[in-house]
């Protein structure tokens, strides 16, 4: 006698495929069409639009380099704006002061935030949680202050700041310089998305979550706690730090008003938006944190802050795992559905 069973187990909804396709082909599919429609979208549309989805794409890295501390380490940090403002420092500064070309600026960018994160990720061992916070807290303040501090402002251009050229496409390219910066933008995220997946699936990552998950654990199977903190803190900072260089690049100016706290709190507020601990919650987030607010000032032009803690309070109550979290709770209530359907072989 053949029976049905109401809930297959979980490893049986690993293996179902759904339209004839595993989940791993449909994630194929799905980073193929995405990645498509990325590639399509300048040539559709205004200059404007393309400018504000070079943008959000720069804050997906930003966001995605904090979520690697944030979400995959535990360490809470609330100073990313500053790494921001360093890596855009340095690619104006490597530009208008030495002439190098703007290309060269944005791994320059992420190797000098990386070494600043890693540095301060060495005495930010001795402290935790919201201790932590405070400390990274006290460097975003104190960003702005040291940019426009009068020894450096033969470099840094004070409170003026540094205006930048825009580049045009290299190689004779039939593009116009928004179409350009859009793609070098979208190629540094293809980039830097593949390397956090590669980082995280492997043995490194294993060990960074290991840490955030139990550290004493962590340091019993002989896994360097102090290292792996740190060194997590630095390649967060120099993820920021890239995204910093590129909106040094997009925007053609920076100054130490454009990296205040609210760029910090912007950042997280992209990592909880968009998927603690999920690579394509950064994604989401880049893109909440670029179009939410400019959203709640068209609604509302007298107090569109008050317009964006709603929507954010309606996300936290509607999504407490993020926009990331909601979709992988469809996925598998699409599969589950899948395979306890009567025509599936599998529930039989």
């Amino acid at each position: 006698m053949e029976t049905t069973s109401a809930s297959p187990p979980a490893a049986s909804l690993q293996t179902v495929k759904i339209g004839g396709l595993t989940e791993t082909n449909w994630r194929r599919v799905g980073i193929l069409t995405v990645l498509g429609a990325a590639i399509s979208f300048p040539f559709f549309l205004a200059s404007f639009t393309i400018f504000q989805f070079t943008l959000a794409y720069i804050f997906c890295i930003a966001v995605l380099g904090l979520n690697l501390l944030v979400g995959f380490n535990g360490q809470f940090s609330l100073g990313h704006g500053a790494f921001y403002a360093i890596g855009a420092y340095t690619s104006a500064i490597m530009i208008d002061h030495f002439g190098i070309a703007y290309g060269w600026t944005i791994p320059a960018a992420g190797v000098v935030t990386l070494i600043v994160g890693f540095l301060f990720g060495l005495p930010a061992l001795r402290i935790h949680g919201i201790f932590l916070a405070l400390a990274t807290l006290a460097l975003a303040l104190a960003m702005p202050q040291i940019l426009k501090y009068d020894a450096f402002e033969e470099w840094t251009g004070g409170v003026q700041g540094i205006i930048l050229d825009k580049p045009e496409a290299p190689l004779g390219l039939p593009l116009n310089a928004d179409q350009w910066l859009y793609f070098l933008t979208l190629f540094v995220l293809v980039i830097v998305f593949a390397t956090a997946w590669n980082l995280l699936r492997g043995r490194t990552g294993r060990a960074i979550r290991a840490v955030r998950d139990h550290h004493i654990a962590a340091e019993s199977m002989g896994i360097n706690t102090a290292l792996y903190k740190s060194l997590t803190f630095g390649v967060s900072a120099g993820y920021t730090g890239i995204a910093g260089a590129l909106s040094a690049i997009v925007v053609q100016f920076v100054a130490p008003d454009s990296f205040v706290l609210f760029l910090s709190i912007y950042l997280l507020v992209g990592v909880v938006v968009g998927g603690l601990a999920s690579i394509p919650g950064a994604i989401f987030g880049g893109f909440f944190i670029q179009y939410l607010p400019n959203f709640a000032d068209a609604i509302f032009q007298s107090a569109p802050w008050a317009i964006f803690g709603f929507f954010l309070i309606g996300f936290m109550v509607a999504m407490p795992a993020g926009i990331a979290g909601l979709f992988r709770y469809l996925w598998f209530r699409t599969k589950l559905a899948w395979a306890t359907a009567p025509e599936n072989p599998a529930t039989r």
